[in-house]
């Protein structure tokens, strides 16, 4: 049987929501596979209260896919009477953001399968890009695996790994999809004729990545600079590292660490000011900041905001009582 003839005979329902799931609907799509359905989370209030679809809601739109976007999938009774209904022979899942009952797992003939964004079992859970930058991993990956009711605990079908030495959020979030795609469309064919290896994870060597809060961008400055400039990159999307200043908050965009140097001061107080940079002491070594964002200003160079907001050494970054 050729590949194609392997495409034209199975079904695939998609559940994903973000951008890092929109590239693997994406190459489903161009691949030519049935897709009867695509799941994703329910449209949330933007600013001004615009509905703000998510990205794999836009595509299936724009391939005039039919959607369902259930609160919680496992409450939905209808839903998962539609979902048997369609039989389909495999669901796919990356980055859906719930839980799927085992009503839904035991659907598929080929069963469920995830496209997790780390090479398992190391970071398990919500956030494992986020997770390998704040563990300062120089390299993660993808991994597709066989779904089942506990936590990204399935067993292990193929994994690719990718390399991302300084990057931030964004760009291992990109790297990953692209990554994981591919891996995506490799895999399916030997799902469907019989040939894939199903390895099972080792949960000694596991750890977990836990749901983000907008509290964990709040930034402590008596932690070591590397720390904080690694939260700097992982957080950089949602919630975005902060501080405050003279009472107003102050979003961190792009920093460097400089563990070399020694702290002239208390955690959190300017060391230094320069023509495009200020360097903040930290718990070990002092972060040198080069974008920020003042509160009620736009995201900007720090030699802009040193021209609007005469920062100098000494000035200090503390979190104001009572928030």
């Amino acid at each position: 049987m050729s590949q194609n003839d392997t495409k034209q005979g199975i079904r695939i329902i998609f559940m994903g929501t973000p951008e890092f799931a929109a590239c693997s609907l994406k190459a489903l799509i161009e691949a030519g596979y049935e897709i009867p359905l695509v799941v994703t989370q329910p449209d949330r209030k933007g600013n001004r209260n615009k509905m703000i679809l998510s990205p794999v809601k836009q595509l299936a739109a724009e391939h005039g896919l039919e959607t369902a976007q259930p609160v919680r999938i496992r409450r939905d009774k209808e839903l998962i009477e539609r979902l048997a209904e369609i039989a389909p022979d495999m669901i796919v899942v990356a980055a859906f953001g719930q839980i799927l009952p085992r009503s839904v797992l035991d659907i598929p003939r080929l069963g469920c399968i995830n496209v997790h964004g780390s090479l398992l079992p190391d970071l398990r859970g919500a956030s494992p890009m986020q997770g390998a930058i704040l563990k300062g991993l120089d390299e993660t990956g993808v991994t597709i695996m066989r779904m089942e009711e506990g936590l990204d605990t399935g067993d292990m079908i193929s994994r690719t790994v990718c390399d991302i030495r300084g990057m931030d959020i964004t760009e291992v979030s990109a790297v990953l999809a692209e990554e994981g795609a591919k891996l995506l469309i490799e895999t399916i064919p030997h799902i469907a004729d019989g040939t894939a290896v199903y390895e099972k994870q080792d949960d000694s060597l596991s750890s977990y990545a836990k749901m983000i809060n907008k509290k964990d961008g709040l930034t402590d400055f008596s932690e070591p600079a590397d720390v904080i400039e690694r939260r700097i990159r992982a957080y950089l999307e949602w919630p975005t590292c902060y501080s405050y200043l003279d009472g107003l908050q102050v979003k961190l965009y792009k920093a460097e660490a400089l563990m070399d140097e020694v702290p002239d001061g208390e955690p959190g107080t300017v060391s230094e000011t320069g023509k495009n940079f200020y360097t903040i002491n930290c718990g070990a070594g002092k972060l040198r900041v080069s974008e920020q964002q003042l509160q009620g200003k736009k995201r900007m160079s720090a030699g802009d905001f040193m021209r609007g907001h005469q920062l100098k050494p000494g000035d200090r970054f503390a979190v104001p009582e009572g928030i």
